[in-house]
């Protein structure tokens, strides 16, 4: 497989990932107790709160997926580079 098909197929892998994020639940059993008690009461404050746990989760994976495409592309870059020197 040449690399744009590996890009495209992780692209849309992260897409569908970011399209699944309204309907994963990622709170601790004590989050969760405590905000649906707030919504039960009439508050506001638990409307985020899986949105932004999901948010801080993905982040770091993002982030070291970025480098690790940046340090790939590089290398490749590199590679190809002493390859056209010797021809």
């Amino acid at each position: 497989m040449s690399t744009h098909k590996y890009l495209k197929i992780g692209l849309i892998l992260i897409a569908l990932v970011f399209l699944a994020l309204p309907t994963l639940e990622a709170q601790c059993p004590m989050c969760k107790m405590a905000v649906e008690s707030n919504l039960k009461g009439g508050g506001s404050a638990g409307k985020g709160l899986n949105a932004g746990i999901l948010y801080m989760l993905a982040t770091p994976y993002v982030l070291v997926g970025g480098l690790a495409f940046v340090w790939w592309r590089n290398r490749r870059r590199n590679v190809d580079a002493a390859q056209q020197e010797e021809a």
